[in-house]
Order: structure tokens, then C-alpha cells, then sequence
């Protein structure tokens, strides 16, 4: 990804196959924050660009792509941001320190959003007190990117999940409910494969 948080270019690779609904299309929960406008570019030869502006997400490809690898690449472009968007409204230290002082664990020393994490909800470096989390937990309940941060936190005192690890976790009065919550997401994103 780019270095600005609004701007993102992509070199081309083949579309998926398995063509997605259209995003906002009849759930009023994955209504766009954003409109989507396609711009095919004479002078782009093999990248993919979007860029957020004004309430329009204008993505730009080169002229020669299909309709097909038009439409993936806006739907692609289009989840990408919306992504963004909604981690945007979470402010992660703020979240992490408020249940590190309530639980009696550490603050990290960093918590950020990654796009990069598809197997795993978080991840947390003990050795440098570093916590990353799954940006697709940013359109979760806050109960349940609470629960993430929290099991995060635990993991800079207990490394791994012994019976410690979680009577800690467990001080979290939601985390048997958000246990079930994510497992449910991740049958969900199995069953798009």
C-alpha cells in the first residue's frame, strides 16, 4: 500500500473468478460511505489506482481491462476503503489503554490496523510490545474489537494460552460471546471460498 492513507496503487493481477455481490447492494449494513467511480486511463499500462476524495472514491484503470476485470477491481478498491474508512472511527490506543488500566495489563507500546492479516484476527509481539489487528475487525462490534484487544493484551504477560492466559481473557465480561462472534465470521469467510 501507499505511503497516504487515501491513495492506493496496485500492480495488475488476474481477477478472482468468483464474482462478489456488488457492495451496498439490498444490505443497508454494507451501505458505502463513499461513491464509486470507475475512470479507464489511456496512460495506465498495468496498475490499478484509487483514490478517496470528497466522498468519491474514483478508481482508475487501464483502458484495455474487461468489464469483468473492471468490476474487480472496483469491488476490490471498494472493500479496500471501506475498510479504511471504518477503522478510521476506532482509535486503538485510546481502546487498548482504557481496558490495559481496567484489567491491570500493559499498554503496548504500538496497536495498529492491518490489512495484511487473513488468517488471523490479531497478533501480538511480546519482545517489542507491538499489537496488530485484523482491519477487517474494524465493521465489528466494538464489543468484539474489545475482546481482540483484550486477548492481545494478555499475550504481553502470558505467551501462550495456558489456563493463566485465560482467567486473564476471561476478566473480559464478553469474551465467551465474542469468542462465538468471530468464530461465526470466520465459518462465514471459509463459506465464501
Amino acid at each position: 500500500m501507499g505511503e497516504h492513507a487515501d491513495q492506493e496503487q496496485l500492480p495488475f493481477t488476474e481477477p478472482d473468478p468468483v464474482s462478489a455481490a456488488t457492495p451496498g447492494e439490498s444490505d443497508p449494513a454494507n451501505e458505502l460511505p463513499f461513491t464509486v467511480q470507475v475512470v479507464r486511463s489511456a496512460k495506465r499500462r498495468r496498475t490499478v489506482g484509487a483514490q478517496l476524495k470528497n466522498g468519491v472514491l474514483v478508481v482508475t484503470i487501464p483502458s484495455w481491462m474487461s468489464r469483468a476485470e473492471e468490476a474487480h477491481w472496483r469491488d476490490e478498491m471498494t472493500a479496500r476503503f471501506k475498510r479504511r474508512v471504518a477503522t478510521d472511527r476506532i482509535d486503538l490506543r485510546e481502546r487498548a489503554t482504557t481496558l490495559a488500566r481496567r484489567y491491570d495489563l500493559p499498554r503496548p507500546r504500538e496497536i495498529k490496523w492491518s490489512d495484511d492479516m487473513t488468517t488471523r484476527w490479531g497478533s501480538c509481539t511480546p519482545g517489542t510490545s507491538t499489537i496488530r489487528l485484523s482491519s477487517r475487525l474494524a465493521s465489528f462490534p466494538a464489543w468484539v474489537v474489545d475482546y481482540v484487544i483484550m486477548h492481545e493484551l494478555v499475550h504481553l504477560v502470558v505467551h501462550g494460552h495456558d489456563d493463566r492466559f485465560w482467567r486473564l481473557v476471561n476478566q473480559y465480561p464478553k469474551a465467551e460471546r465474542a469468542i462465538g462472534y468471530l468464530i461465526a465470521k470466520s465459518r462465514d469467510d471459509e463459506d465464501v471460498d
